[in-house]
């Protein structure tokens, strides 16, 4: 990471924030004459070369990729490509007839993975059967599609609705008043609390590592940049129930001792920005937010950063270059960011679900929360079924839930036959229905299974769905998203891409040479993106093997294992 750069945008810091100088220069004006002069006057101001900006604002799909400024989007994520036999696959062709092919873009994932079909027009979202009414959309102002929401299985906590706001932070205003942050950092770290966006680092822990680092500013990151397809619990927490992401970020800058958060959230969520700068808003009018809330030492502010189409952003240290106007590419640590952060400051960086678990460990204690889940993942996860389930949406289930149970009890069966699951987005393991009865929703039995649980969004694999071209698939998404700065990534994947695209059309792979790729990839990837893709890759390759053998020449598909 730059460290001049991040000390120039730190000048003007968030107040003025670079990245959002970059976008507003970008959606301004298409021309690029006047886009040029804008850049240039940007330029000066923050004291940077105009290539430097450029390298930057260049990155991003919706600034000055091939999809900036379109009128309309469609999905071409995961879940919809699964979905697309069973529910429209002529979703493309019906917004190219209506709004013209140079008016349509493409998008990874909206967040509808519940619907299927999902589209965007003039950012709003759609999705289902609102294909068939595009004359009434165009005209429309705002979206209000609302996910369904499933059961807990058990005493809902994240699903619980906030009706009192001013009396759901007196647990922090309590702690304000008895100078308790001891005391809060203890509870949190005797929840066990692992963070929910995938890694499942210990959240205590790296909120106390933030606390020990002297320094005149800190800062409380929420990673609301939920890209994995099949993934759309953050987008429901932001959208109905906002105040326990902001309530955990409060008690993330007590403990740490930060009087700003920022929350990044992806551009595909413009309904989640909305609702969640309302409660912030709310927070303001109550004035619970400020300086000397309630009269005491400690002082908070929020500021919500869009993003602009970069899935990348999802990594933390990407998603710190892409405040700070950086080229959004992945930094080697350490340094972590609780040492050097956003603007070279100490930050604690966490997603939606993560901060969104702190009210209730705070108000029934740790040992409570870890009653709920297993010895190495205590608590609830919230995980999202995709239209391949007669119930999609979201649910909440204790740590050490039956996966059987999950689909069964929740999902209620599967609306069409699937042969598989990939659980955990893109880079997460694909499970086969051979699997299903013997893993349960943590870590460690994902882990111990060769799966990974990652954020817990669950995408069906219809029987009639080629493997080969699932394949394909989740190599271009990577070769697609990649930040570019590694080469087993950037070229591993484009590579990876090039080789099934070509088997799929009757020149077959080596087996080596695919064994060599993926081992290069797993191994030499500088985060989790290129090093993650392998896993589905291979679990693919063991399971359906049969399916796949006659994509190789003369090979067991065993030996690529």
């Amino acid at each position: 990471m730059s460290k001049n750069i991040s000390y120039l945008s730190s000048l003007t810091g968030l107040k003025d924030n670079l990245f959002e100088a970059q976008q507003k220069v970008s959606s301004d004006s298409e021309e690029v004459v006047v886009q040029d002069k804008a850049k240039r006057a940007l330029a000066e101001k923050s004291l940077m070369g105009v290539a430097t900006l450029e390298s930057s604002s260049s990155f991003y799909d919706f600034m000055q990729g091939e999809n900036a400024n379109k009128k309309a989007y469609f999905c071409n994520g995961t879940a919809c490509l699964c979905a697309s036999g069973n529910i429209d696959k002529n979703v493309k062709q019906k917004l190219q007839q209506y709004f013209g092919e140079k008016e349509v873009g493409h998008v990874t994932c909206l967040g509808h993975c519940y619907d299927g079909a999902a589209f965007q027009i003039d950012g709003n979202n759609y999705s289902g059967s609102d294909i068939d009414n595009l004359s009434e959309l165009s005209d429309a102002k705002k979206a209000t599609t609302i996910i369904p929401k499933g059961k807990s299985l058990g005493k809902a906590i994240l699903l619980e609705p906030v009706i009192d706001v001013k009396a759901w932070y007196q647990p922090l205003l309590e702690a304000l008043k008895n100078n308790q942050a001891e005391q809060l950092l203890e509870t949190l770290k005797s929840a066990s609390l692992r963070g929910r966006g995938g890694a499942g680092f210990p959240a205590g822990i790296k909120w106390q590592a933030c606390r020990d680092q002297v320094a005149d500013k800190k800062y409380i990151v929420c990673n609301a940049d939920e890209g994995d397809p099949g993934a759309f619990t953050d987008r429901y927490l932001l959208e109905q129930q906002p105040h326990l992401v902001l309530f955990g970020m409060m008690v993330a800058g007590y403990l740490a001792g930060s009087d700003e958060g920022i929350l990044y959230i992806r551009d595909e969520y413009p309904l989640a920005i909305d609702i969640t700068q309302q409660a912030i808003d709310e927070l303001i009018e109550l004035q619970l937010l400020g300086s000397a809330i309630d009269g005491s030492d400690f002082s908070f502010n929020f500021q919500i950063i869009r993003g602009a189409g970069a899935y990348i952003c999802g990594e933390e240290t990407a998603l710190i270059r892409s405040i700070e106007g950086q080229r959004p590419v992945v930094s080697v640590r350490p340094p972590f960011p609780v040492v050097s952060g956003l603007f070279g400051k100490p930050t604690v960086l966490n997603n939606v679900e993560t901060f969104a678990c702190t009210h209730w460990i705070l108000a029934q204690g740790g040992d409570a929360f870890c009653q709920m889940g297993t010895e190495q993942s205590a608590g609830v996860k919230l995980v999202s079924l995709d239209v391949s389930f007669n119930n999609p949406g979201v649910y909440e289930v204790a740590m050490g839930t039956s996966l059987t149970r999950v689909i069964d009890e929740l999902g209620g069966g599967f609306s069409y036959p699937v042969k598989a699951l990939q659980i955990g987005g893109p880079l997460g393991g694909i499970v086969p229905k051979e699997k299903f009865d013997q893993l349960n929703i943590s870590f460690e039995s994902f882990a111990e299974q060769g799966f990974l649980l990652g954020h817990a969004g669950i995408v069906g694999i219809p029987e009639e769905f080629s493997m080969l071209e699932y394949i394909a698939h989740l190599f271009e998404f990577t070769a697609t998203e990649s930040c570019g700065k590694c080469f087993p990534c950037r070229l591993g994947a484009t590579r990876g891409q090039e080789m099934v695209e070509a088997a799929m059309k009757g020149t077959k792979m080596d087996k080596q040479l695919l064994n060599d790729l993926l081992e290069t990839m797993e191994l030499g990837s500088l985060c989790a993106l290129g090093g993650g893709v392998p896993l589905p890759v291979k679990n693919a390759l063991e399971w359906f093997e049969d399916e796949l053998k006659t994509a190789f020449v003369d090979t067991a598909i065993g030996d690529i294992l």
